[in-house]
C-alpha cells in the first residue's frame, strides 16, 4: 500500500466514524477540502512532511471506539515518542 493509499484509507476509516465526509475531513486536517479527493484520483500529491502531519494529527485525533485501519502504522503519540 503506497502512503496515498495509506493516508485516504486512513481519512475515509475517521470520516466514517465521525460521520463526516471526506472533503470536511481534508479541510480539518489539510487546511483545503478538495485535497483529499485529488490524491484519491492521483490528480495530487503531497510532500512527505505533510504526511507526517496529517498521520500524527489522525492518530492523536483518532476516534474513541474507531478502529485504526489494519495494515497501516499508526504514528506514535508525540509525547510517547519522547518519553
Amino acid at each position: 500500500m503506497t502512503l496515498r493509499e495509506q493516508l485516504i484509507l486512513v481519512s475515509d476509516e475517521f470520516g466514517r466514524a465521525r460521520g463526516i465526509g471526506r472533503q470536511r475531513v481534508s479541510t480539518i486536517v489539510l487546511n483545503r477540502g478538495s485535497t483529499l479527493d485529488l490524491l484519491a484520483q492521483g490528480r495530487s500529491d503531497l510532500n512527505t512532511g505533510t504526511f507526517e502531519r496529517a498521520m500524527i494529527w489522525f492518530s492523536e485525533n483518532w476516534p474513541e471506539g474507531a478502529e485504526w485501519p489494519a495494515g497501516v502504522p499508526r504514528p506514535v503519540f508525540q509525547t510517547e515518542a519522547a518519553e
